[in-house]
C-alpha cells in the first residue's frame, strides 16, 4: 500500500451560521487519484479551503509528510508543495496568460531589476506543450474562453514543485479533447509521486479516473470507498441519501402549431458568429450543441445585445432593436451566462438583493425601495427554487455554485422574462441540484416560457431539448429533432464546417 501523504481528522468549521463542516476525516496516498464528491453546499470546496490555509478551521488535525501541519495562508500551503485549482476561476485578467502563470516566479534580467518577458513567454510555450495545450502565453487572460481560462489555471498549479494537487470541477469548461489531455497529466502525475484530490460532479469521469472515492453530505463525512467497487448509482445515493432518475426525452413537448415568439436572421458578430438564423416557439427548450469555440455563447451574446452584432431579430412578430442587454430585458429576454459571477451576480450583495436586481422598475417604480415587499417576492422564489442559505441577507458569494445559479434563475423569473437562455445551466452543479434545475425548466416550459439551453454535455441537450440546434466554427450547421436525435447525428453536425 501506498504512504498517507496527507490526513485530515474531525475537521469542523462554522459560517454565520452554517456548520459547513461537522468532525469530516479525509486521507490522501502518495500517487493516488482520490474523488472527493458531494452535493453542492456538502463541504467539499470548504475542507479543501481548510487545507491550503485559506480560512483557518475552527477544530480537528491535519498531518501532512507525517507532521501536523496548520497553513496561514494559501502561499505557505503552496511552498510546502500543495496547490490548488479552484472551481471559480482566480486570476488577474488584465495581465497576460505568461504573466498570471508566473506571478511571482518572474523571469527576470540584468541583476533581476527588470523583467524578461521573451524568456518568460518561452517558459509557458515549454509548460503548454508539455501539458498538449493549445493557448498563446502572450494573449491577454480577458481574452480567453472559460475553458481556455481553466486551462491556465491547471497548467499553473501543475508548473510547482507538487506533492497534492487539488482539482475543484477542472473539467467543467473542458472539451472532450481537453479532457482526455487532462486525465493524461494526472495518470503521469500520479508516477511522479503526486497525490490527487478530484473534486466533480460528473461522476462517469470518477469511475475512469480515481482510485478512490470519499462521500460528503451536509458537511459530514459518508463513507471511503475503492473506486471500482463503488456504482454510479450506489455513489449517488451516498451523496444524497435518495434515488435520483431522470427519464430522457423521447418526443417533443411543443404543440405544431405553437406560435414563434422568437426569430433571429442573419446574426453576425465577428468570425465566432455568422449568419447564424433559427427560430424559437413558445414552450420550446431549443438546445445549442457544438464544441469549444463554436460560437453558442457568443450568439447568445450577441443575441442579448452584450456584444456588438448585426442582423434582424423579432420578438413575438415585432421587430426589436437589441444594442445592450437592457434592450433585451424590456424586450422580455433574460440571460444567465455560464460564468455566474463575473456577468449574473453581484457577489458582495445579499441573495435578496440579487434576486430582485433585474426587477427593480417593476417592483418600485417610485423612488423608495419597499424593503418588505421586495424581501417577501426574493423569498418566494427562494423558497421554489429550495435555495440553501441561511437568510435572505446572506452574501450571495458565501453559498455554493449550485445555489448561486438558483439566485440567478431566481432574477430572471421575478423579472417574469418570457424567453430564457441558459447557458450551461448545471456547469459545476451536482445530481441533486442538475435534476431540480431540469425540473424546473420542464416547469417552464410547460407554463409556455421559451428556452434556449447551450450545454456541452450531449446527455443533458438530448435529455432536455425538444429540438436541437448544432454549431461548427461560428456558423448552424444543422436542426436535429429530439425524436431522431442521436449523439451519432450531433457529433457529425458539430464537426461539419459550414
Amino acid at each position: 500500500m501506498r504512504d498517507v501523504v496527507l490526513s485530515m481528522k474531525d475537521i469542523d468549521k462554522r459560517f454565520s451560521g452554517v456548520h459547513a463542516l461537522k468532525g469530516v476525516d479525509f486521507e490522501l496516498r502518495a500517487g493516488e487519484i482520490h474523488a472527493l464528491v458531494g452535493e453542492n453546499g456538502a463541504g467539499k470546496s470548504t475542507l479543501m479551503k481548510a487545507l491550503t490555509g485559506i480560512f483557518p478551521k475552527d477544530s480537528g488535525e491535519i498531518h501532512y509528510m507525517g507532521k501536523l501541519f496548520n497553513p496561514q495562508g494559501p502561499k505557505e500551503a503552496l511552498d510546502a508543495g500543495i496547490a490548488i485549482v479552484h472551481q471559480e476561476l482566480n486570476m488577474m485578467e488584465h495581465l497576460t496568460v505568461a504573466q498570471n502563470l508566473f506571478i511571482g516566479r518572474e523571469s527576470t534580467r540584468r541583476g533581476k531589476w527588470f523583467l524578461d518577458e521573451k524568456a518568460q513567454n518561452q517558459r509557458a510555450i515549454e509548460l503548454f506543450e508539455r501539458l498538449h495545450m493549445n493557448i498563446d502565453p502572450e494573449e491577454k487572460v480577458s481574452d480567453l474562453t472559460v475553458g481556455k481560462q481553466q486551462m491556465v489555471e491547471i497548467a499553473k498549479a501543475v508548473s510547482h514543485n507538487l506533492k497534492v494537487l487539488i482539482l475543484d470541477e477542472p473539467s467543467a469548461a473542458l472539451t472532450e479533447r481537453e479532457i482526455a489531455d487532462l486525465f493524461a497529466i494526472m495518470r503521469d502525475l500520479a508516477t511522479q509521486g503526486v497525490g490527487m484530490i478530484y473534486i466533480s460532479h460528473r461522476l462517469d469521469e470518477i469511475g475512469v479516473i480515481t482510485d478512490r472515492v470519499t462521500v460528503l453530505r451536509d458537511g459530514e463525512y459518508v463513507g471511503t470507498k475503492e473506486t471500482q467497487e463503488l456504482s454510479k448509482e450506489e455513489m449517488i445515493n451516498m451523496m444524497v441519501g435518495r434515488v435520483i432518475y431522470e427519464k430522457p426525452k423521447s418526443k417533443s413537448n411543443v404543440p405544431s402549431d405553437a406560435p414563434v415568439v422568437l426569430k433571429v436572421d442573419n446574426l453576425n458578430a465577428g468570425r465566432q458568429v455568422q449568419n447564424v438564423s433559427f427560430e424559437l416557439k413558445k414552450g420550446e427548450i431549443l438546445g445549442f450543441a457544438g464544441l469549444m469555440g463554436a460560437g453558442r455563447t457568443e450568439s447568445m451574446r450577441a443575441l442579448f445585445g452584450a456584444d456588438k452584432a448585426s442582423g434582424d431579430i423579432y420578438v413575438n412578430g415585432k421587430k426589436v432593436i437589441i444594442d445592450s442587454p437592457m434592450d433585451a430585458v424590456r424586450n422580455g429576454i433574460g440571460y444567465l451566462s455560464e460564468d455566474r459571477k463575473r456577468f449574473g451576480l453581484a457577489v458582495k450583495l445579499s441573495v435578496a438583493e440579487n434576486a430582485v436586481m433585474a426587477s427593480y422598475e417593476d417592483l418600485s417604480p417610485g423612488f423608495f425601495l419597499p424593503r418588505k415587499e421586495l424581501e417577501e417576492v426574493a423569498l418566494e422564489y427562494v423558497n421554489k427554487l429550495k435555495v440553501k442559505t441561511p437568510s435572505l441577507d446572506q452574501f450571495v458569494n458565501n453559498l455554493s455554485g449550485g445555489n448561486q445559479q438558483k439566485v440567478v434563475i431566481a432574477k430572471w423569473l421575478i423579472k417574469n422574462s418570457s424567453i430564457l437562455i441558459f447557458d450551461e445551466p448545471t456547469r459545476g452543479i451536482d445530481v441533486g441540484a442538475k435534476s431540480e434545475i431540469y425540473h424546473l425548466m420542464n416547469e417552464l416550459a410547460a407554463e409556455g416560457k421559451s428556452i434556449i439551453m447551450i450545454s456541452s454535455e450531449l446527455n443533458e441537450v438530448l435529455r432536455m431539448s425538444d429540438r436541437i440546434a448544432v454549431m461548427c466554427e461560428g456558423k448552424l450547421t444543422g436542426f436535429v429533432d429530439i425524436e431522431e436525435a442521436t449523439q451519432e447525428k450531433i457529433m457529425a453536425l458539430a464537426t461539419q464546417r459550414g
